[in-house]
């Protein structure tokens, strides 16, 4: 799956971090459009108009390109700042606005677009679906987890499993909506429906772990 040529910029040359963001862009639409195995680095670098040789200085193949892909996304609707807990700030803000980003992340066109990618390949490849669920999935769970286990030492609220709590509330906020969107027999809630799914959800898990 690896293809080993490497051409890492010389000592002291920074890279260039509009072309990398054009090369995840690509590498997006690509892996989404054509598969990750018809995908090849050539055609990434042609989409973000750059040579094969700038898209391997940034990324040393193509399993790192989709990991990197994948990440981005994610961060796209939850930066590693959402996983914070600001003074000042109502732990059932914080738990909102994370709610919302990963509502609307899981929803989106891209992401249920590769979900079924690595559903359908994940049997045939097993190492491509553990590097999207480490780039991805795992990465989420592993923010919420510090994320509570720090709102646990300040006691507003007691979580005896942070991990544990971490994959409930995403499970809660994926909900029967999001699995009937990836068969493809509903639509995603959007507007006052969203926010009220979210809402009913944070409150639930407040309710559930409020000492």
């Amino acid at each position: 799956m690896s293809n080993n040529l490497s051409a890492p910029n010389g000592p002291g040359r920074p890279k260039d971090p509009a072309k990398r963001q054009a090369i995840l862009e690509a590498a997006k639409i690509l892996f989404l459009s054509h598969g990750y195995a018809n995908t090849s680095m050539d055609a990434v670098a042609a989409e973000a108009g750059v040579s094969k040789l700038t898209v391997y200085s940034h990324f040393n193949d193509k399993e790192t390109l989709f990991s990197a892909a994948v990440v981005a996304k994610c961060e796209e609707q939850l930066p590693p700042l959402f996983f914070e807990l600001p003074d000042g700030i109502a732990v059932e803000n914080v738990l909102l606005n994370i709610a919302r980003g990963f509502h609307h992340l899981i929803n989106s066109d891209e992401s249920v677009n590769l979900h079924r990618l690595i559903m359908a390949l994940g049997s045939q490849d097993p190492k491509l679906s553990l590097i999207f669920f480490e780039a991805g999935p795992q990465r989420m769970v592993q923010g919420m987890e510090r994320l509570l286990r720090r709102i646990d030492e300040t006691g507003a609220l007691r979580i005896d499993n942070p991990h544990n709590a971490a994959e409930h509330f995403f499970c809660l906020i994926k909900g029967a909506g999001n699995f009937r969107l990836l068969y493809g027999c509903g639509e995603p809630l959007t507007g006052e429906a969203a926010e009220s799914h979210v809402q009913e959800v944070v409150e639930l898990f407040m309710r559930a772990y409020r000492p």
